[in-house]
């Protein structure tokens, strides 16, 4: 069944979004070698790793399932985490919080919300493992969070998330703003590309709101950090 250019263009995007996840994913358990983490969350992020891998490969078989031909172009200069702060310390919090903590986390509600709507098998298979996988990756943001607070001797990790949540939440809602959510053009998605697991950008800005209060700011709190202060900051 060949889908609309849209749905071809969307999982096209998602087989090489996930991919980068992959590689993202192997730099910061790089890095957590280099922090001396737990053994069991190096491992943790390696098996994250190749969950995402998995992910871009189910993704390209839904993208093949509704018609695709062209192979999925990757970008290899954004295979590579950027260095943010003066110290790799800086780079590991700033990376688990940004990546796992807020991505993976509204991650888990929005592929929720599209296995709701998706009933083409092969997306509603891709979605179904995908969302499966983010429950896990999600907590193991925030238990990376976690530890990396826990040991920070000298407060340097925990300010370093305080002085970046403001900009690392107005980049999340650059992606997931009526203006800015990745499958979600100007017009809404015919009935058929919801099927293909697509959504309108009023989905995508609302999944957003909701996670903000039901999860970012109770996390955050338990963790010692004022996030509501910072969302109402961003810029």
């Amino acid at each position: 069944m060949v889908a609309s250019a849209r749905v071809l263009d969307e999982w096209r995007r998602r087989v090489e979004a996930e991919y980068r996840s992959a590689a993202f994913t192997q730099h910061l358990t790089l890095w957590l070698t280099h922090v001396a983490a737990s053994p069991d969350l190096i491992r943790e992020g390696l098996r994250i790793a190749d969950d995402e891998l998995t992910h871009s490969e189910l993704s390209y078989d839904v993208y093949g399932a509704a018609g695709g031909l062209e192979p999925p172009t990757i970008d290899l200069d954004r295979l590579a985490l950027p260095i943010r702060g003066d110290s790799l310390d800086i780079d590991v919090v700033c990376v688990t919080a940004e990546l796992f903590c807020l991505g993976e986390t509204v991650a888990v509600a929005l592929f929720s919300h599209l296995h709701q709507m998706a009933s083409q098998p092969a997306a509603r298979r891709a979605l179904e493992r995908i969302l499966r996988d983010e429950v896990r990756h999600r907590d193991f943001g925030w238990t990376l969070l976690e530890w990396l607070l826990e040991t920070d001797a000298h407060g340097h990790r925990r300010r370093a998330v305080e002085l970046e949540l403001p900009a690392m939440f107005a980049r999340l809602e650059r992606t997931y703003g009526e203006v800015g959510a990745p499958s979600a053009p100007e017009r809404p998605p015919t009935d058929q590309e919801r099927e293909w697991g697509l959504a309108p950008a009023s989905d995508y800005a609302g999944i957003l709101r909701r996670t903000v209060e039901r999860d970012y700011l109770p996390r955050f709190g338990r963790l010692g950090l004022e996030a509501a202060a910072a969302w109402r900051t961003r810029a």
